[in-house]
């Protein structure tokens, strides 16, 4: 029971990240910032959202080594439909990256 519970709070946090959109199969956008440790910086965590849920991903910022003493984020902003966001932030989750929503897609700016 503990493990649907978590599950359902997963979906209404991913969910909460995805703009109100009355059709799944309408286009959204949203922004976050993902945080990379140090094990994950060889992993193609951006590439495996484009090629393996079909998002859009811009990149609007990255930190990256030496800077960051061996981690790094990405300012990112994700476009498609919302199953695929949702299942990208699932993958996301799965990796237990430090992932954090903006619901303003425009007009200000992130730095890491």
């Amino acid at each position: 029971m503990a493990a649907l519970n978590n599950r359902q709070t997963n979906s209404q946090t991913r969910l909460s990240l995805v703009s109100s959109v009355y059709e799944k199969s309408q286009v959204t956008q949203i922004r976050l910032r993902i945080h990379i440790p140090k094990s994950y910086l060889q992993v193609p965590v951006i590439s495996q959202l484009i090629s393996a849920y079909g998002l859009v991903v811009n990149i609007t910022k990255a930190m990256l080594q030496p800077n960051t003493n061996g981690q790094g984020c990405f300012d990112i902003e994700l476009r498609g439909t919302v199953p695929q966001i949702c299942s990208g932030l699932a993958y996301l989750e799965s990796l237990n990256l430090r992932i954090v929503g903006k619901p303003n897609a425009g007009g200000d700016s992130w730095f890491c």
